[in-house]
């Protein structure tokens, strides 16, 4: 029985109470009466009051069942897709557009409600995504390329909406997530291990090679087997030193998120490194100038690392300069221009040696990126020294700069956060 009819019949029994009632009061005379009279106006007004109530009930549960109807579910979804981080689209059945967020419309240019979605974007995996998703009530995916994008990868999901019963959607929400990242750092891996492969595997095929000869043909042969072994002691310590980086990239790599704390006499620690250069400079006829800040040059960082850092672009400075050319090394301090590290300390460190190609600048700093590999292997280069460098200076909040011109030399620039 429906709530109408249930209302009726109430209607109709009070109505047939009340008759009784009229009739009995015909009958009855005096006190007896006016009782009858009493409790039939009593029994008509509790009936008119549930009946009034009931009513009331019910309107309210039918607003109810209409505030919870498509339209409400619609605009749910449409503050559901407006609160989402990532790209977000609401469809109808027909797949018009009903509400998108901005991070959709910076996205689509020409995301528009009420447009179809095929005149946003008409990626066939997509359309095919929706239709289905329309159709069968299933989450279907889609791989985005967007127009003029460089390597950007995007994986959109559809979900279906107001599903009821066996009946279609009535509506589909796409989402899309950028994946470009997590796609750029495996691939980064993947040629980071096959980049280290390879610079393991070129020396110990040498010294295998070595082992062979000297355990075959030159077994009896004493001059060639001193020069097979300073061979192999070469190629041994090639795959110490890249060891060694790899190791010290992994524990900056570790430490990324946790800034130091520690102060370092930048001044001071130019001369450390100078002495521990020496040797090396003098090899190759190279002079190191310096011109020290006039006072002291106090910055923010851990001094072990901070070491590493300006070793290696001394080191670089005289590896690849000229031989009997000279390097030189000064140390300032500059305004910054911010809030929170008004004074920077700046170190800056040239050659004269034949510089390096523009094409070059942006990718020095990649792991095993070398402008020239083979004159890189012949001086003891692993291809790791600045991508160190450019680690342990995103982790101290500093800079490194390169400015070369071809023929002329190269300067690179380190800036740190300074203490006053």
């Amino acid at each position: 029985m429906t709530r109408d009819n249930a209302r009726l019949g109430l209607a109709a029994l009070c109505a047939v109470a009340v008759l009784m009632l009229a009739v009995l009061s015909v009958w009855a005379s005096g006190p007896l009466r006016d009782g009858i009279f009493f409790a039939c106006g009593l029994f008509a007004a509790g009936a008119a009051l549930f009946a009034w109530s009931r009513g009331t009930l019910d309107q309210k549960a039918s607003d109810m069942t209409r505030i919870g109807s498509a339209s409400d579910k619609t605009l749910t979804w449409m503050d559901l897709a407006a609160a989402m981080p990532d790209p977000a689209i609401v469809l109808d059945e027909a797949s018009v557009i009903l509400n998108y967020n901005s991070a959709a419309r910076a996205l689509f240019e020409r995301l528009r409600q009420g447009v179809p979605l095929e005149h946003v974007n008409r990626d066939p995996e997509l359309i095919a995504a929706v239709s289905g998703t329309l159709r069968n009530g299933e989450k279907n995916t889609a791989r985005l390329v967007p127009r003029g994008s460089a390597g950007q990868r995007l994986i959109a999901t559809v979900a279906p909406l107001g599903i009821t019963g066996e009946h279609p959607p009535i509506a589909a929400l796409i989402t899309i997530h950028d994946e470009s990242e997590q796609h750029r750092l495996l691939e980064m891996r993947t040629d980071f291990i096959a980049n280290a492969s390879h610079e393991l595997r070129t020396p110990l095929a040498s010294v295998r090679g070595f082992i062979e000869t000297l355990q075959g043909p030159a077994r009896n042969d004493e001059k060639a087997r001193e020069r097979f072994l300073a061979i192999m002691a070469d190629q041994a310590e090639r795959m110490t030193r890249l060891i060694d980086d790899l190791l010290l990239l992994s524990r900056v790599e570790e430490k990324a998120n946790l800034k130091p704390t520690g102060r370092v006499d930048l001044n001071d620690l130019i001369e450390d490194v100078l002495r521990s250069l020496q040797p090396f400079a003098e090899e190759r006829s190279v002079a190191i100038d310096v011109e020290p800040a006039s006072d002291p040059l106090m910055a923010m960082g851990d001094r072990d690392e901070l070491f590493q850092v300006f070793h290696n672009l001394v080191e670089n400075a005289v590896k690849y300069g000229r031989d009997g050319g000279y390097v030189k090394i000064s140390l300032t301090k500059k305004a910054s221009g911010r809030e929170r590290f008004p004074t920077l300390a700046v170190v800056s460190i040239s050659d004269n040696g034949p510089g390096i190609a523009p094409e070059h600048l942006p990718r020095l700093t990649e792991r095993f990126y070398r402008v020239s590999a083979e004159h890189s292997r012949n001086i003891g280069g692993t291809g790791l020294g600045l991508a160190i460098v450019k680690h342990v200076l995103n982790r101290h909040q500093g800079e490194l700069s390169v400015q070369s011109v071809v023929g002329q030399g190269t300067t690179f620039k380190v800036a740190l956060p300074a203490y006053k």
